[in-house]
C-alpha cells in the first residue's frame, strides 16, 4: 500500500486549488509543478524510488548541454557509433559501429525516437566509458538536489541500480528548462524522418493533442511500467507533470494531461515548493518493480482494451483532442560533423576496442551512405 502525506503548506495551498483536488488518486508515483517559480501544485509518492526507463535520457541530455556550455565539445562535434553503442537493444536507429553524426542529430534521435543505441554513443562519445558518463549524470544529480537518484548508463535500459523519483526528476526538467531554453525544441520532437521519406513516429501523444503541450519525454521497461514527462505553455506559464508506473501508454498520457489540464485551470500562489517539500512515505528507497504487472497477460489484455477498431489509443482524459494534422517531422542523419572532437572521441579510437572503422567523411551534397531505416519492436520508449 502507497501512502501520500502532504506538509502543512501543501494544505493551504490546495485550500486554493480545488479544482485540482478532484484529480483522482492514482497508485503511482506523480508531481505537477510550476516551471517558472518551483510551486509544487500536487504530488503523490514524489521520493518513491522509481525505474526512470527512458526518462535517464532527460539527464543525458542535460550532461551534453553541460559539455556544451563547458566547451567540451558543440552541436557539430562528431558522436562515433561505437561497437558497445551499435549493440544496445531497441528502440534504436541501426547504425553500424563507426558510423559518425553531429552532436545536434544524436540528441535529436535519441530524444525524438528515444534512440538506445544513440544514448549510449552520447555518453561514450562525451564520457570514454558509459561508467564514466553514469558518473558525469551522478554527480550532475547531486549538484541539482536528486538525492533520490542513482544513474548507470546513458539510456535507461534497466538495470536494478538505474532509479530516480518524481521530485528528483521534476529538479531536473526545471534545470533544463531555466538554464537551457534554447534547447526547448529537442524535447518537443514528434517525429523524424532519416531519408525524406521513412516516418519515425515520437511516443509523446500529449504533443499535437494537449493545448500547449511543448515536451518533454517517455519511458518504459517492464520494471519501470510507463513514464511520462510532460510540459505544456499557456499564456506565458509553463506548467511540468511527472507520472511515473502507468500500465499502459495512454494511461500515463491521460495522467499526465488531468494534472496539466487541472492545473491551468487555476491560478495559485502556493508556499510548497520542489525544494522545501520533505521526503516522506513508507519503504522509499527500494524501487518498484512493474513487471508482473505490465509485461504479463493481464497487461497486454489491458492495452489491447484500451484501442479502437483502428488500433488507435483511447484516450480517456477530457483534456486529450484529437489529432487534426500530420506529424511534424524532423529529418536527421549521418554526416556533417565539423564540430571539435571530444577528448573522449580520440581516446576511443586510440583504444581501438569499441569501433575499429575509420571514420567516413561524406561530401556534404550527397546524403551519408548507409543510413538505415529505424529498426522496429520498440523497448524502451
Amino acid at each position: 500500500m502507497r501512502h501520500l502525506f502532504f506538509s502543512k503548506g501543501f494544505f493551504l495551498a490546495l485550500a486554493a486549488l480545488p479544482a485540482l483536488a478532484s484529480v483522482p488518486a492514482a497508485a503511482n508515483p506523480s508531481i505537477l509543478f510550476d516551471v517558472r517559480t518551483g510551486q509544487v501544485l500536487e504530488h503523490e509518492d514524489a521520493f518513491k524510488r522509481w525505474h526512470p526507463a527512458s526518462l535517464t535520457k532527460l539527464m543525458t541530455a542535460y550532461v551534453a548541454f553541460r559539455a556544451i556550455k563547458a566547451g567540451e565539445v558543440t552541436m557539430q562535434s562528431p558522436v562515433k557509433m561505437t561497437k558497445v553503442s551499435a549493440a544496445e537493444p531497441p528502440s534504436k536507429m541501426g547504425y553500424k559501429p563507426g558510423s559518425v553524426m553531429t552532436l545536434d542529430n544524436a540528441l535529436k534521435m535519441m530524444l525524438g525516437k528515444s534512440a538506445n543505441d544513440v544514448a549510449a554513443a552520447v555518453g561514450e562519445n562525451i564520457g570514454g566509458t558509459i561508467a564514466a558518463f553514469a558518473g558525469r549524470m551522478n554527480a550532475e544529480a547531486q549538484r541539482l538536489g536528486m538525492t533520490g537518484s542513482h544513474f548507470t548508463n546513458a539510456n535507461g535500459l534497466h538495470d536494478p541500480e538505474n532509479y530516480s523519483t518524481a521530485r528528483d526528476l521534476a529538479l531536473l526538467v526545471r534545470a533544463i528548462r531555466l538554464e537551457f531554453p534554447q534547447y526547448g525544441s529537442y524535447f518537443s520532437i514528434e517525429g523524424l524522418t532519416t531519408n525524406g521519406k521513412n516516418r519515425i513516429r515520437g511516443f509523446n501523444p500529449l504533443l499535437g493533442r494537449f493545448a500547449g503541450a511543448d515536451g518533454m519525454k517517455t519511458g518504459f521497461v517492464c520494471a519501470s511500467g510507463y513514464n511520462l514527462i510532460g510540459t505544456a505553455t499557456r499564456e506565458g506559464r509553463t506548467l511540468a507533470a511527472v507520472v511515473l508506473g502507468e500500465r499502459t501508454p495512454w494511461g500515463r498520457a491521460d495522467h499526465a494531461a488531468d494534472l496539466l489540464g487541472q492545473g491551468f485551470s487555476t491560478s495559485a500562489s502556493g508556499t510548497l515548493t520542489l525544494t522545501s517539500l520533505q521526503p516522506y512515505g513508507a519503504d522509499i528507497d527500494t524501487p518498484t518493480d512493474m513487471r508482473g504487472i505490465v509485461c504479463s497477460k493481464e497487461g497486454a489484455s489491458e492495452r489491447s482494451d484500451g484501442l479502437d477498431a483502428q488500433g488507435r489509443p483511447k484516450f480517456k482524459s477530457s483534456y486529450m483532442a484529437d489529432m487534426k494534422r500530420d506529424l511534424s517531422l524532423v529529418r536527421v542523419g549521418l554526416g556533417g560533423a565539423t564540430g571539435p572532437v571530444p577528448a573522449a572521441f580520440a581516446a576511443i579510437d586510440a583504444k581501438n576496442n569499441r569501433a575499429d572503422v575509420p571514420i567516413p567523411t561524406w561530401r556534404p551534397d550527397k546524403p551519408a551512405p548507409g543510413t538505415p531505416v529505424a529498426a522496429q519492436g520498440d523497448v524502451v520508449q
